[in-house]
């Protein structure tokens, strides 16, 4: 028996344990049962002391045969033909045994086509292989390779990742707003008091809003010769896959309508819109567009906050000036942190989600924490993959699915406490046509 195999079956005897154990610990916790129930503890401890017994001697096995591989590594010939006897096992804990996410494409898509299933399938902690009528089949992806794709998704500096999403594993999640301001009418109050007077009671004001889940895919159909070439495969499996996921995420966050899917900044009403200069011309951008968004900032969000502008605006960004005096500056290390440099001191995110020169989103001044995300527990990207629908086409369908949800944590700006310019967490220019 080879070490890949050893240890599948010590996968699948410890997952099995694990599941016996919890049963067990349900059934001892119960301070009444059914003469049934006992007979299911009685039953639970044969089970459990037997698998103790099979994964110590699979233990054995497995320490016996990496102590002889390492062996017969140390004292082999350093020449080519010794070095390509080197075997790396993959850890079947995590990834089923399969060396890369292609791998287990194909495996995947020889069971569906040839029905040739690989051991390795149905060794599978967890596995979730479904088959009925023209679903197709499909397979829980090992964790090791959801998660590589949830760091792909997750890589760059875009949208999705400034605003941090918080995991949950509920399907809509409960937020409670206080929206009150220290000089509004409602809310935590402090007044002054004369010696004697009874205090006035305040309380808590706060309001609630659903935030649901909704799901984002990728479909990808990949014809069989590209299935055989795995390298291609996994390039299209993992990265082009994780990089539209990311893109129609970002860009919901920021356009987003709220109709199955998140309601993005630019597309709620705690928007705050500068309008532009008197006689402004066209398609331009001038210092005093950028004065007036950062005043209707939070101020207490400025040092959180950032532009971001699509790249069209740069060209007039970089000779902008108020008076003598350059408002956009180069960042002092160089491009590679803020390519964008920095704008009356914030740094400048460019982003093909705002919107072209002279539209409205074509230059943003936002703080990430007023908006909030949410992404499913556990990774959240599910896979599964079909034949049915495309089977005399001599390809396969591959399916991924991510589920998130967002808004912004205002419902509307806020009023200062001696000014009727409105603030927000979102401060964008209005159009210049």
């Amino acid at each position: 028996m080879t070490l890949k195999e050893l240890r599948q079956q010590r996968s699948m005897k410890a997952t099995r344990g694990k599941a016996a154990t919890t049963e067990y610990n349900a059934l001892v916790e119960k301070t009444e049962r059914t003469a049934e129930e006992e007979a299911k503890i009685t039953a639970l401890e044969t089970e459990l002391s037997a698998l103790e017994t099979d994964v110590a001697e699979l233990d054995a096995k497995i320490a016996a045969k990496e102590a002889a591989d390492r062996r017969a590594g140390l004292f082999a010939s350093t020449s080519a033909g010794a070095a390509a006897r080197t075997v790396s096992e993959p850890n079947p804990e995590t990834t089923g045994g399969f060396r890369s996410l292609a791998e287990f494409s194909v495996a995947v898509r020889n069971a569906s086509v040839d029905h040739v299933v690989d051991p390795r399938l149905a060794a599978l902690p967890g596995n979730s292989h479904e088959s009925s009528g023209t679903s197709g089949e499909g397979y829980l992806i090992p964790a090791e390779f959801r998660q590589s794709i949830m760091e792909l998704v997750f890589d760059g500096s875009d949208l999705l990742n400034m605003v941090t999403p918080e995991p949950t594993s509920s399907n809509v999640v409960r937020v409670l707003r206080d929206e009150t301001t220290p000089w509004g009418s409602s809310g935590v109050q402090a007044n002054w008091r004369a010696e004697g007077s009874q205090m006035t009671p305040s309380k808590l004001d706060t309001k609630g809003s659903d935030v649901r889940l909704h799901e984002l895919y990728a479909f990808v159909v990949a014809t069989d010769e590209l299935i055989s070439d795995a390298p291609r495969l996994n390039d299209r499996l993992t990265r082009q896959a994780a990089r539209a996921i990311r893109w129609k995420a970002s860009d919901a966050i920021m356009w987003g309508d709220g109709v199955g899917k998140p309601l993005g900044f630019m597309a709620s009403p705690a928007l705050v819109t500068v309008a532009k200069e008197s006689g402004q011309a066209a398609d331009t951008l001038v210092a005093a567009n950028v004065a007036n968004m950062f005043s209707r900032i939070l101020p207490g969000n400025i040092s959180n906050a950032a532009w971001v502008a699509n790249p069209d605006v740069i060209p007039q960004l970089v000779t902008m000036q108020l008076g003598n005096q350059p408002i956009w500056t180069p960042p002092a290390s160089g491009f590679q942190n803020a390519p964008g440099g920095f704008l009356l001191g914030r740094p400048i995110v460019l982003s093909e989600h705002a919107d072209t020169l002279g539209d409205l989103g074509d230059i943003v001044l936002l703080d990430p924490a007023g908006y909030y995300a949410i992404t499913k527990q556990g990774g959240g990207i599910d896979f599964a993959s079909s034949i049915h629908l495309y089977f005399d086409y001599g390809a396969q369908a591959f399916r991924w699915t991510f589920r998130m949800g967002g808004q912004p944590h205002l419902s509307a700006p806020v009023t200062p406490a001696r000014s009727t310019a409105t603030k927000s967490h979102f401060v964008a220019l209005a159009a210049r046509a």
